[in-house]
């Protein structure tokens, strides 16, 4: 007789596994000693176990393997067979469907590391005013990135959905956003980002006023208007969700005139930013408030009010440029809340600078 220990080392299974399938009425041990409750196994039962363990390493449901190893222990050879070949069928079966469902994982991850990449997969074609194109890109070039270790700011997204293009462009600390009227396009939402440099050779194609044609094949933009085109391809990176970005909390709007309030600007105090590393400069701030009355003044050197936003000076004044317009609406909200400068004509367009905390 042999030991539970010494067959379930011999058999290739645990000694668990093996009063398991005495429980199960599997495989039943030859004695069990009524005292101490211990298993004991005839030596002809290896070769059950070894069977046993081949089949549960193969994944078959423990009523099939009841029958096996029935039939293998009697003269049903063909009953075996027939056990083993359906159970194959299954598995065969199955790894095809689990490839086909990994397939579609694989495709759901792609999607999550690379989401532009797979946003589009047949062409796009889209007719937009060739005055609205420039004036969208006018309004947001300045806040695209620069910095090569965030090559996927370093261009234009274009986002296409309805009977809109919203062009959108950040470096982190400012994003713009912009809208024009689209037609040609009844599919679902299509993504791309630009490059710098071919969105500014579309820019400078766009001298006429008739409608642009806009092409998107896959991961290739082209720009066409008249018999002249430019084309290029697009970033493949993931451009920040700029629609989750732009949601900001309520804060005070306030109407300015342009002229006026860039002038106060460029001429009224400014603080210099502490230096966060070792290359970098201090930036020039200007620091706002809003007064009673409900204007946005630009604060002395010396007033240190809680409730004042610092904000990079040369960034608000490009935004105020960007804008475009003699009277634009600058929303301050927290000291340490986004500033928003947009147009009082077109809520679609806009821009968001983020505040600079102030040192004391």
């Amino acid at each position: 007789m042999r030991s539970i220990g010494e067959t379930a080392r011999d058999g290739g299974l645990s000694v668990s596994a093996l009063r398991f399938y005495d429980r199960a009425g599997v495989l039943v041990p030859a004695w069990v000693d009524p005292v101490s409750g211990y298993r004991w196994y005839e030596p002809e039962q290896l070769e059950e176990v070894r069977l046993l363990a081949r089949l549960r390493r193969a994944g078959m449901p423990l009523a099939d393997i009841r029958l096996v190893l029935a039939g293998w222990a009697g003269t049903d050879t063909d009953l075996v067979r027939g056990l083993l070949e359906a159970h194959l069928r299954r598995l065969e079966l199955g790894l095809s469907d689990a490839r086909s469902e990994f397939s579609t994982l694989r495709a759901l991850l792609d999607h999550r590391e690379n989401p532009m990449a797979s946003l589009h997969t047949a062409t796009t074609r889209l007719s937009v005013p060739a005055a609205e194109l420039t004036a969208a890109l006018d309004a947001v070039r300045f806040a695209a990135g620069t910095d090569a270790e965030l090559p996927m700011l370093g261009g234009i997204l274009f986002d296409i959905e309805g009977e809109g293009l919203h062009v959108v462009a950040t470096d982190r600390y400012r994003m713009a956003v912009a809208r024009a009227r689209a037609t040609g396009h009844g599919g679902s939402r299509v993504q791309t980002v630009v490059p710098l440099p071919l969105a500014d050779a579309m820019r400078a194609l766009l001298t006429g006023e008739e409608p642009v044609r806009l092409t998107v094949d896959v991961d290739r933009v082209t720009l066409e208007t008249g018999d002249r085109q430019t084309a290029g391809q697009s970033l493949g990176h993931e451009f920040p969700d700029y629609r989750r970005l732009v949601r900001l909390p309520a804060g005070h709007r306030a109407h300015i005139d342009t002229v006026a309030f860039r002038k106060a600007l460029e001429t009224g105090p400014v603080r210099a930013s502490e230096t966060r590393k070792q290359d970098d400069e201090p930036q020039d701030l200007s620091v706002l408030r809003v007064t009673e009355n409900g204007t946005v003044i630009v604060c002395d050197d010396g007033d240190d009010d809680q409730n004042n936003v610092a904000v990079n000076r040369e960034f608000l004044l490009h935004a105020l440029a960007a804008g475009a317009r003699d009277e634009l609406v600058l929303e301050l909200g927290a000291p340490t809340a986004p500033i928003a400068v947009r147009r009082p004509d077109d809520e679609d367009s806009f821009s968001i600078l983020m505040p600079v905390r102030l040192e004391n």
